[in-house]
């Protein structure tokens, strides 16, 4: 019997040594990693010189039994690099080390040249920045995974979950007088067969109350649905629960009290000889018949149970091939649950209606943190499929800058595709622009800023954006405008990421009439030209205050763009103005406008200027520019094939026009939005 024992030992060891190798392998991976493309550095500037020295000063400190360590490089303003590593609190020393110094090495591969940047790991978190970080809740960004199966009782399970969870954020909250960490797990019996393993943790450096609030905020986040499992890493903080042991039980356990014992020692077993085979001992022959197959299939369960977990990720949650892992990373961290946007939106309250499109309705809302948000909530009926949705998230979530609209999240949970914007408090161009009594409001200066920030956008999403972006349907009401009346570039449902090529052709064409390029209306060709040709006409939409699909003069012309290039050539650009500017506007401002956007729309693609060459110009007087070709009059001459309800442009929606045939001249809304 004693050889069975010491079996039935060996091929435990064996198999915690496996899963040990396992995890340290899956560990070794990044979860995901946040580098905002909002301030950078030079390889050779003053910021690399301290980074460097910070990550070398990190890496060598990462023994620390605390697992945690910040540190800061250098003396003077944003060259002052500001960092910090958090090793999970049941994490050895040794393998603290070793996961800060693979993360001191990957992120500097991931975000080659960002001041700001953080990376997870399963074991670590390390984070750098040119401002100071330390001692302050950061709730921005982070990751949300979990388990894809359910448990059996739902309701139960979130009971026992919840009150689990509630209990180890007050004891990790309170600092740990033994170790300095703030980390705490705690086991708890769902039923006979399964327990549910909670763990919370924030970095040793926040108070109380901050680092209370931070894990508050990551449980709201956890799964309501009854997943098996779920983790919320946010760079402050982070909570996790499994039914599995996913942490060290051993390195969190408290030691137990020694024994006290007066009976004598047992006497010790002989070890069973050859001679008891039979009477409970096994040859060494029989030993490794059993042991070997048993390694064999515990590995591959392994290799199985990464397979499988690979192809769920693929599936994210009902939306397919979404394109590479850092696709779906990125978007399984911007998750929010259905249930913390109905709290914010008070059950998407007619109250909090702020909007409304072809797509869906825009309400207001407030997350638990205060913190405002606009909610696109998309209709059943939306064109707008789950192809769109998940385009929208990917590409949104890799675009920083101040020209563009935020997102913060996203809900796709049974029929509901939500995504979670920044709210932007003085809604979109067009509503005032259009509109007799609120275009007052914008007066040149303001309009002239505007222009300029829409320019600055479209040229980083054409050229300075990790990803080359053509957005395709740009008009006023995908401008939204902030409480400095700060241009922002929204609506990225129909936006491409462009390759080297210069032109791609769809058979799908979808945009907003009136400021489609003709190329692309005719022949589905599209390139950054296309969206030059449509920032042309908004540009003189916003000068003229009148829209290009519904303008009519008595005069004959019978589109925008065939009104500004009739006074450009009679040689008065000026008649083209609102007039509501009355004498308070700059005229070689107007002037200088009225000819980029005239560039802008001709029809001959080469001769449209880049978005680089229409942020020069608009910076400079001295830039010689040429002179405008006649306007492509594609709207005026093939206006009679457009049906009426296309050509109104309602509530400002797009449109999905099919090519036009040689041999049927129809053209047929197919999805509206």
């Amino acid at each position: 019997m004693m050889m069975n024992f010491n079996i039935i030992r060996f091929l435990l060891v064996l198999c915690g040594n496996i899963f040990l190798i396992f995890s340290q392998v899956i560990s070794s991976a990044p979860l995901t990693y946040v580098c905002p493309n909002t301030t950078s550095y030079s390889p050779n500037s003053t910021y690399s010189s301290n980074l460097k020295v910070l990550l070398s000063s990190l890496s060598s400190n990462a023994s620390r039994p605390s697992g945690f360590y910040n540190f800061t490089a250098g003396h003077t303003g944003s060259d002052i690099a500001y960092g910090l590593f958090l090793c999970r609190g049941d994490v050895s020393p040794n393998n603290c080390q070793n996961c800060v110094s693979t993360a001191c090495k990957e992120i500097l591969e991931k975000c080659p040249k960002e001041k700001v940047a953080s990376i997870w790991y399963d074991e670590c978190l390390l984070r750098y920045s040119n401002q100071s970080i330390f001692a302050t809740e950061d709730l921005s960004g982070g990751l949300i995974l979990f388990n894809t199966q359910n448990v059996s009782e739902p309701k139960r399970f979130l009971s026992v979950l919840g009150n689990t969870m509630k209990e180890i954020a007050t004891v990790a909250a309170k600092e740990n007088d033994r170790s300095g960490k703030k980390f705490a797990t705690k086991e708890a019996s769902f039923s006979s067969l399964e327990t549910v393993y909670s763990l919370a943790q924030c970095t040793p450096d926040l108070s109380e109350s901050s680092c209370g609030n931070c894990l508050s905020n990551a449980i709201g986040k956890m799964p309501s649905d009854g997943k098996k499992g779920g983790q919320v890493i946010l760079p402050s903080c982070f909570v996790r629960y499994e039914t599995y042991s996913f942490y060290n039980v051993t390195a969190v356990a408290q030691p137990p009290p020694a024994p006290v014992s007066r009976s004598p020692p047992p006497p010790p077993v002989s070890n069973a000889t050859s001679s008891d085979r039979g009477k409970g001992g096994i040859s060494s022959g029989v030993i490794i018949a059993i042991v070997v197959p048993i390694a064999i299939l515990i590995l591959l369960f392994i290799f199985g149970f990464c397979w499988i977990r690979s192809r769920a990720s693929q599936e994210f949650n009902g939306v397919e091939e979404i394109t590479d892992a850092d696709d779906i990373s990125t978007a399984e961290s911007l998750q929010y649950h259905l249930n913390t946007i109905r709290v914010a939106t008070t059950n998407f309250s007619a109250d909090n209606r702020i909007g409304e499109g072809g797509f869906g309705v825009v309400y207001k809302g407030k997350l638990p943190d205060g913190q405002e948000i606009a909610v696109k909530r998309l209709s059943g009926s939306s064109g707008q499929g789950a192809e769109e949705f998940k385009n929208e998230i990917v590409l949104i979530a890799k675009l920083q800058h101040r020209n563009l609209v935020r997102l913060l999240g996203y809900c796709f949970e049974g029929e509901e595709k939500i995504l979670v914007y920044e709210f932007v408090p003085n809604k979109s161009l067009d509503y005032f622009l259009f509109d007799p009594d609120m275009q007052q409001l914008l007066d040149w200066s303001r309009r002239y800023k505007i222009i300029g920030g829409i320019a600055r956008g479209l040229l980083y999403l054409h050229e300075d954006s990790r990803l080359r972006i053509i957005h395709r349907d740009l008009k006023a009401s995908n401008i939204l405008l902030d409480e400095e009346m700060n241009a922002k570039i929204s609506d990225f449902g129909m936006a491409r990421i462009f390759g080297d090529q210069t032109a791609e052709i769809t058979n799908r064409i979808v945009g907003t009439y009136g400021y489609m390029a003709p190329e692309y209306a005719m022949h589905g060709q599209y390139s950054v030209k296309s969206d030059v040709f449509s920032f042309g006409v908004l540009l003189l939409e916003i000068i003229s205050g009148k829209k290009n699909s519904s303008f009519y003069q008595s005069d004959g012309a019978q589109d925008l763009l065939s009104y500004v290039w009739k006074n450009w050539r009679d040689g008065t650009p000026l008649n083209i103005m609102d007039p509501t500017f009355g004498g308070s506007y700059s005229r070689n401002e107007v002037v200088q406008c009225i000819h980029i956007g005239l560039l802008c729309v001709q029809e001959d693609v080469d001769e449209r200027p880049t978005m680089a060459s229409v942020v020069i110009m608009l910076n400079s007087y001295s830039v010689t520019k040429p002179a405008p070709q006649q306007p492509a009059f594609f709207f005026h001459s093939r206006s009679e094939m457009f049906p009426k309800e296309l050509e109104s442009d309602q509530y400002s929606t797009s449109k999905s026009i099919p090519l036009l045939s040689t041999n049927d001249l129809s053209i047929t809304e197919l999805e509206p939005r």
